[in-house]
């Protein structure tokens, strides 16, 4: 069986300004989260529905110096790359998973309040 194809595209909303760390070889490691809404009516009442998933997205190196130096919370951004899920264990010993998008391209589409200026 061949190799697959692990690969994520997010455009959404930051929900925080990044936060940038580095790592013990220099290299700087940024998170972010990033929301996306779905819209639909429900089909019994009519009623408009809305929910939004929070994703968490991890860059390093100089495109973490870039999002973290040009991103801030309540912006829009475009996000790809792969998915990554890792597995710690808490205090009391019990399995956790966190999943990450672990980003490879970014691009900033700016900032919400002008959307919402012009739209």
């Amino acid at each position: 069986m061949g190799n697959g194809i692990n690969k994520a595209v997010i455009v959404g909303t930051l929900g925080m300004d990044p936060e940038i760390r580095y790592a013990q070889n220099g290299n700087a490691v940024v998170n972010v989260s990033v929301a996306t809404n779905e819209s639909w009516k429900d089909r019994e009442t009519g009623e408009a529905q809305q929910r939004t998933e929070w994703h968490r997205i991890v860059m390093f190196g100089k495109l973490g110096e870039i999002a973290s130096q040009y991103l801030k919370k309540g912006e829009q951004a475009y996000f790809e790359g792969r998915i990554r899920t890792n597995k710690w264990q808490d205090e009391s010993g019990n399995d956790r998973y966190t999943t990450q998008i672990i980003a490879n391209e970014m691009q900033m589409l700016g900032r919400r309040a002008d959307a919402e200026q012009a739209g």
